[in-house]
């Protein structure tokens, strides 16, 4: 009975291991599934549609082949179609009849036709390819223009997520949601690469290999201790045996000689020794076996199924009330940023700011920066190439930011808040600064630069994913329009306490008040020089308020002031600059004046403006300020 249980248990085990072993094998699907698609070699661009990234599921391993420079890209799709605009560019979409990759050649609506479509719909497209354009640079045999080849380049753009270049061969893996689309090009004048080829690695796991080689191995094992259990019980049953009858003259009768072919035949020795060896050998498989099977591949999970991480962020979806109607036709509304990509901005940023300011090249400079920020910079600059101990502009820190706030928009331009503190030593105040993108093909601009007010509490915002709705500048819905806070906050500096607007702003949470007030100042400088007289105007800045609306129906506005000094002597005296002072290297002019110096500091401002659903007694909030001297000159 226990040989017959034995087999049954070898049976057992062989099926179970063979059936684990087949799993890992012959039944064991491919890795991954390809497709690849070829451009007509004219069009300067490619776009990889979401239909066909998404044509299988898992991620996508990008492989792109051609004769020179490869750049490829990834952003939201409406991003890189903006950033296209009237360009025409050979399409990837996916046919999910056929179960391939197809191209068509697309060309989009001239941006001043009456009837544009929105950044949603799809553009117009055609099965058959279309030649680019002949007035086009990447149609032409003539040298590529450098001035139209940065306009026309998407290396650096703001706009990607990420973006990857290389030579005759790139490849490179994302993971990205819906509603992305991957550029693919040379130079940008250049034809495009002309072959792309989509691999989507598949789920290679067999979560019942390893309990079934496992098992089997188990089984296997019984069936060994069956087996051996069924040869010793055997043994014993031949043994000797006592009382049993005896011959004639009470001797046991004599078993018959064994011929010369059963002594030399397969004795029972021979047998069991074989036997033994039909044992060992499967045995000794068996840690070969359970070591194929240690892999996670061959285990089930019980973690739940959990989603992969991405390596783009979603396409922030915007969601209406019930009860609001919504035009299918008007432009969807996103934030004008992703987190991601919001941090690959302020690490260029970083690192563009950083050699810019050791350069001291303010033309470089307003590559990033426009307004008061590159006015701040331009006069650092001048004045830091005559005093080399005069200190460097403010750096801006890359990471960490503790705040992303993109306005909503459907369109350009966009303007995005973001907060971000000095790693690397914790008392140098974080750093708010508000940056505008003018066109899709434009990187964006730092417009304000603000230091943070020491123990400032920024009011809660929405997520970035969901964007802070725009307010304009004449919006009722706050204790104080953003369009007057300027002036009212430059009138505060010019006449103190005595302003009007002194009791609709928090002026005891923050001392800016006191630094800058024209009176002290005035008095403070008089004293210096009893000999000149100083006159002091403050007023709003040119820069328009950029706000961005809080949850609690606040709004967070930036803008700048401007306040002018000028001295002039009493008497028929003479005045000047102070002698190897910032005002001295800015203007150049070193000597004494009987008509007068002047100077002009710029200041940018962060506040927080309550709703008025907040109550009367609510106060507008100093977040953050910076001062910069931004001119100096003799009196004409």
């Amino acid at each position: 009975m226990r040989f017959a249980l034995a087999i049954v248990a070898f049976v057992a085990a062989a099926v179970m291991i063979g059936l684990g072993i087949a799993q890992r094998t012959v039944f064991m699907e491919a890795d991954r599934v390809s497709m690849s698609a070829e451009s007509d070699g004219e069009s300067a661009f490619m776009v990889i549609g979401p239909d066909a990234l998404a044509a299988n599921p898992g991620k996508q391993e990008i492989s792109v082949s051609g004769d020179g420079p490869i750049f490829i890209s990834y952003g939201r799709t409406t991003d890189v179609q903006a950033w296209l605009g009237e360009i025409p560019y050979e399409s990837v979409r996916y046919d999910a009849e056929e179960k391939t990759l197809v191209t068509e050649s697309v060309t989009a609506p001239p941006a001043d036709e009456p009837e544009t479509a929105s950044p949603t719909d799809e553009p117009e497209t055609s099965p058959t390819a279309t030649p680019a354009p002949t007035e086009t640079p990447a149609a032409t045999d003539a040298a590529p223009d450098p001035e139209a080849l940065a306009a026309a380049t998407p290396i650096g753009s703001d706009l990607w997520l990420d973006e990857f270049t290389g030579e005759r061969f790139v490849t490179t893996t994302i993971d990205v949601p819906e509603g992305i689309s991957v550029l693919v090009a040379s130079d940008g004048l250049s034809p495009a690469p002309t072959r792309v080829s989509l691999d989507w690695p598949t789920d290679t796991v067999t979560p019942w290999a390893g309990p079934l080689i496992v098992g089997g191995g188990l089984v296997f094992l019984v069936g060994l201790g069956l087996l051996a259990s069924g040869f010793i019980r055997h043994k014993r049953s031949r043994g000797p045996r006592r009382n049993l009858p005896k011959g004639p003259r009470g001797r046991l009768p004599s078993a018959p000689k064994p011929t010369r072919n059963q002594v030399g035949g397969s004795g029972g020795r021979r047998a069991v020794g074989r036997a033994k060896r039909v044992v060992i050998v499967p045995a000794l498989l068996l840690p070969a076996l359970a070591l194929s099977a240690c892999s996670a591949d061959y285990w089930p999970s019980f973690d739940g199924d959990q989603a992969p991480a991405t390596t783009a962020p979603a396409t922030p979806v915007t969601t209406a009330d019930a009860e609001e109607e919504t035009d299918p036709e008007a432009p969807a509304v996103e934030p004008a940023v992703t987190v991601p990509q919001m941090e690959r901005i302020m690490r260029r940023l970083a690192v563009f700011t950083g050699e810019v300011d050791e350069s001291r090249d303010a033309d470089l400079a307003a590559e990033r920066f426009v307004g008061p920020p590159l006015e701040a910079r331009a006069a650092n600059y001048t004045i830091r190439g005559k005093l080399e101990d005069h200190p460097l502009p403010p750096a801006i820190p890359a990471s960490p930011l503790t705040l992303t706030l993109p306005q909503q928009s459907t369109g350009w331009p966009r303007t995005v808040l973001t907060i971000a503190k000095n790693a690397d030593d914790e008392t140098i105040a974080p750093t708010a600064l508000v940056l505008v993108q003018e066109t899709p093909r434009e990187n964006y601009h730092v417009i304000s630069q603000t230091a943070l007010v020491p123990d400032t509490d920024v009011p809660e915002v929405a997520p970035a994913s969901i964007g802070a709705p725009p307010i304009s500048p004449e919006y009722k819905g706050l204790v104080m329009p953003t369009g007057e806070v300027a002036a009212a906050y430059a009138d505060i500096l010019q006449n103190g306490a005595e302003s009007t607007f002194a009791p609709m702003f928090a002026l005891d949470d923050s001392d800016l008040d006191e630094a800058l007030n024209a009176a002290s100042r005035k008095k403070a400088a008089e004293s210096e020089n009893p000999t000149a007289t100083l006159t002091v105007s403050t007023a709003a800045g040119s820069m328009p308020p950029i706000s961005f609306g809080t949850i609690d129906a606040g709004a967070i506005v930036a803008v700048d002031v401007r306040r002018g000094e000028k001295s002039v002597p009493n008497d028929g005296g003479t005045t000047g600059f102070q002698e190897g002072g910032s005002a001295a290297a800015l203007s150049g002019f070193t000597e004494q004046s009987a008509k007068g110096v002047s100077r002009v500091s710029g200041i940018q401002l962060l506040f927080y403006v309550p709703g008025v659903s907040a109550g009367e007694n609510a106060q507008i909030q100093l977040l953050g300020w910076s001062e910069n001297l931004i001119q100096a000159a003799e009196v004409k």
